[in-house]
């Protein structure tokens, strides 16, 4: 089975699948949004810092028990410790949350395909800001347009993971990814023209420490998670179709930099904008289809610049959905020998169904008892389960996993396999066993409510 595994055909083929799958809606959607809401440069420095001392070298870790097993994301686990079956719930939870994220991220993915088609519409024509920023409520709450949308964006998924891994994955990997950056350089040159870009720059750049709360740096640390897609089983399963001539230490960070990179200026795209027109900086999750196109509606060149946009969102959403539908495919395939079709068809049946209840939040049209049972949408309650809970206890355990359970010599000769970076493993070592996983219990005690690090830092200068 393992000699028959197909593999990336070539390393930038890898990168820029690996990048692709990073580069989603919470890169374009969520980065520019919490910036906002975090007092924009400090949490930028803390975004920078995570990134590369906590977010890294979990990444590393994914990748090399991944390209070492050569399994997917449960197989590593029964293929690495096979004498300790309970760790392969950790592979089972990575599988969970790509599963439960694919199943809602469809339903955003499809919203921005139809602002695309609202874009070449020219949607903003004879209506007032109140209007224009309406038409996502009234998308919102018709369930029926939700699902409609998020199926075909589902069925565009499938046509690309159905394919394969070199065939289809690391082939529109490539194009995708760098048509995203196409557009999204294209638009960041657009903004240069903006009044509002000497704002956005000191707003983003500059770290202003009067606005220092701890609580952002955890922020920070959940999106760098996020961002790097962390925790989903992605990376265990990229990294099982690596040749041990990939040097994954030196891929880590050129992934690591290029998401960074596509972040920053997503930021740079949108608060010119933002500040051009006087509107706050920290809009919110709704930012993206209730502020932004009232914004554009006042720009020269509005239809253009709308599609555009809309266009790379559902790109940035597309590379990051193949990778999600590809964890859950791979398992089947390795635990029970599916072939691919059998495999993602099914899946995509299960994540169509799933995903129902997440597009008729709105319109509250099934479930209807959710919201006043739990206090917030299905919508919500499944994206909350799986940022706030799964991903960051996932990325703790496999820290755990790689730190304390496996032998250090493996890991010494799997980093070292392919690397010029050799040299690194000690620093790498010691992050992943104990900067990690410290990092990520602040997290948890913090969402759960334990202590908030805001008031005992105040107390201690108090």
């Amino acid at each position: 089975m393992k000699e028959q595994r197909e593999h990336w055909g070539s390393r930038l083929g890898f990168v820029l699948a690996a990048a692709g799958s990073a580069i989603g809606l919470g890169t374009l959607w969520k980065f520019p949004y919490v910036t906002g809401q975090n007092g924009g440069g400090i949490f930028v420095l803390f975004y920078l810092f995570c990134t590369f001392f906590i977010g890294i070298p979990l990444f590393m870790g994914e990748l090399i028990i991944g390209r070492r097993a050569q399994r997917g994301p449960v197989g590593i686990f029964m293929e690495l410790t096979p004498d300790k079956p309970g760790w392969k719930c950790v592979g089972w939870l990575g599988v969970l949350s790509s599963f439960l994220i694919l199943s809602y991220y469809i339903v955003v993915a499809g919203w921005g395909l139809n602002y695309f088609l609202l874009s070449l519409n020219q949607f903003y024509l004879n209506r007032n800001e109140q209007e224009i920023s309406g038409l996502f409520d009234t998308l919102y709450q018709s369930g029926g347009i939700s699902l409609f949308w998020a199926f075909i964006f589902l069925l565009i998924t499938f046509g690309v993971v159905y394919q394969g891994i070199r065939k289809g994955i690391e082939k529109w990997s490539k194009v995708l990814t760098i048509s995203l950056f196409i557009i999204l350089i294209g638009l960041f040159l657009y903004s240069l023209t903006l009044s509002g870009m000497p704002k956005a720059l000191r707003f983003i750049f500059y770290p202003d420490f009067a606005k220092f709360r701890a609580s952002a740096f955890l922020e920070a640390l959940g999106l760098s998670f996020f961002t790097l897609s962390l925790g989903q089983g992605i990376l265990l399963t990229y990294g099982s179709y690596l040749r041990k001539i990939d040097d994954i230490p030196k891929t880590a960070v050129i992934v690591a930099v290029m998401v960074i990179s596509i972040s920053l200026l997503a930021a740079l795209m949108i608060f010119p904008v933002i500040f051009t027109f006087n509107f706050p900086p920290e809009g919110g999750e709704g930012l993206v289809f209730k502020t932004l196109p009232i914004l554009f509606a006042h720009l020269r060149g509005a239809m253009v610049i709308s599609t555009l946009f809309f266009a790379l969102f559902v790109f940035t959403a597309l590379t990051s959905a193949v990778a999600l539908l590809e964890v859950v495919v791979a398992n089947l395939i390795d635990l029970y020998s599916w072939s691919r079709k059998k495999a993602i068809i099914s899946t995509t049946i299960v994540v169509f169904i799933v995903g129902i209840p997440s597009a008729f939040s709105g319109s509250q049209e099934v479930f209807k008892k959710w919201l006043p049972m739990y206090g917030q949408t299905f919508f919500t309650s499944v994206d909350s389960l799986v940022s706030v809970w799964l991903l960051p206890i996932g990325g703790l355990l496999l820290a755990i996993y790689v730190g304390f359970v496996l032998d250090k010599k493996m890991l010494l000769a799997e980093f070292r396999e392919g690397s010029s970076w050799q040299f690194l493993f000690g620093i790498w070592y010691f992050l992943i066993k104990w900067a990690v996983p410290i990092a990520i219990i602040l997290i948890l005690l913090q969402k759960s409510g334990f202590f908030n690090v805001d008031d005992l830092i105040s107390r201690l200068y108090t």
